[in-house]
């Protein structure tokens, strides 16, 4: 069984680890898939597991080390620089300093200066998470509110982060010729943040944003834009240009999708 929630949402302790643990089941963060607590589980190497067990050798064996999946997000998602998150990959690989600046193509001391920057993204980090924390739900509410209105013509409900979601019209433009034919249909999913928005908007105005979808509809509708239409399912939840009932019964729009 698969459940589908952003990364964001969960503790760091939960990211860090890999996986999710209630008294109901044991989630992996990075995918969705749930073991049932007090489920026996036989996985491929043939051994009986628990659901705590079964969800680490999931994480372990589909996804490996903890650092690769998370060095594989978005330089945006992660809130630091292309570069900043190239120099950690490099780093993380076993890379000396010298080696760094040369894969990279710069000078010993920039890559010194990357160094000093990362530690102040972590401090940094540190200390908003310790503000947002000593918030009032209302304060942050008001952040949340206000936010929204910094970026225009993404929905109200799709998740904003940096520069990923403040989109000119000459890249909407650009995007939709790439990767939509003359008949809409979509050629590949994109991996880089800001097309998959640019996309994901696109797709939604294929939904009225007053009408209620049963999954199955969705997955007609999406089917006929990309053929991995669970993939786009996905995305559109993730993204919060769609939500859902906790049954999984009744999709809508979360915005008015017209540009």
């Amino acid at each position: 069984m698969q459940m589908e929630k952003p990364l964001w949402e969960y503790k760091i302790e939960e990211i860090v680890a890999g996986y999710a643990k209630t008294d109901r089941c044991c989630t992996c963060v990075i995918c969705g898939t749930q073991y049932e607590v007090g489920g026996i589980y036989q996985l491929e190497d043939g051994r009986i597991y628990d659901a705590e067990r079964a969800v680490k050798r999931h994480v372990e064996q589909v996804h490996g080390p903890r650092a690769d999946w998370l060095l594989d997000q978005e330089p945006g998602l992660l809130g630091i620089t292309e570069k900043q998150l190239l120099v950690l990959r490099y780093l993380h690989e076993g890379y000396q300093d010298a080696e760094v600046a040369q894969l990279c193509g710069v000078s010993l001391s920039t890559v010194h200066k990357y160094y000093a920057k990362l530690q102040e993204k972590a401090c940094q980090a540190k200390l908003y998470l310790a503000l947002v924390n000593a918030l009032g739900e209302e304060t942050k509410q008001r952040i949340g509110i206000g936010w929204s209105m910094l970026w225009e013509e993404v929905p109200t409900g799709a998740i904003r982060t940096d520069a990923r979601c403040s989109i000119t019209a000459a890249e909407r433009e650009m995007a939709i010729k790439a990767y939509f034919d003359e008949n809409g249909a979509l050629n590949q999913i994109p991996a880089k943040e800001k097309k998959k928005i640019i996309v994901l908007y696109e797709i939604m105005k294929n939904f009225n944003p007053n009408q209620a979808y049963s999954e199955k509809e969705v997955n007609g509708v999406l089917a006929g834009i990309h053929p991995d239409y669970a993939a786009l399912r996905r995305a559109l939840i993730e993204y919060r240009f769609m939500e859902r009932t906790p049954d999984g019964s009744v999709y809508r729009a979360t915005t008015n999708t017209e540009i």
